[in-house]
């Protein structure tokens, strides 16, 4: 029961570590101490869909699964959940590209925006 609650958990982590890649940089809005997190993650979310690598969270999450006497899951956490959900072919390489480029977009428009408006605001205080 409490390997199944871990299993648990860290599906709750690894969904909100990939959100977290993802869109984090919409929290630097509003803390700028947010970029010291969200940038690596990012660059880990962004080097896992380019690699092809297994992120170690979806191999801790199989051995609490396999802990709790369950079968646990081939191949990563965005494949055995939302590709499934979301494509119904599965997940191909060019579709980890595309969330790769979702990534890194996403992140470098908004520190830009974030990057601009802060040096408009330094240079109209002086």
């Amino acid at each position: 029961m409490l390997s199944l609650f871990a299993a648990d958990a860290v599906l709750l982590f690894h969904l909100a570590f990939i959100v977290f890649s993802a869109l984090g940089a919409l929290l630097a809005l509003k803390w700028r101490w947010i970029p010291l997190l969200q940038l690596p993650a990012a660059a880990w979310g962004f080097f896992v869909e380019c690699s092809g690598r297994s992120c170690p969270l979806t191999r801790l999450e199989n051995y609490f699964l396999h802990g709790a006497g369950q079968a646990g899951y081939s191949g990563g956490f965005i494949d055995h959940y939302l590709a499934a959900a979301i494509y119904t072919n599965g997940l191909t390489r060019e579709i980890q590209f595309f969330l790769a480029a979702v990534v890194i977009i996403t992140n470098f428009s908004v520190y830009t925006w974030l990057f601009l408006r802060r040096r408009a605001q330094n240079s109209g205080a002086i």
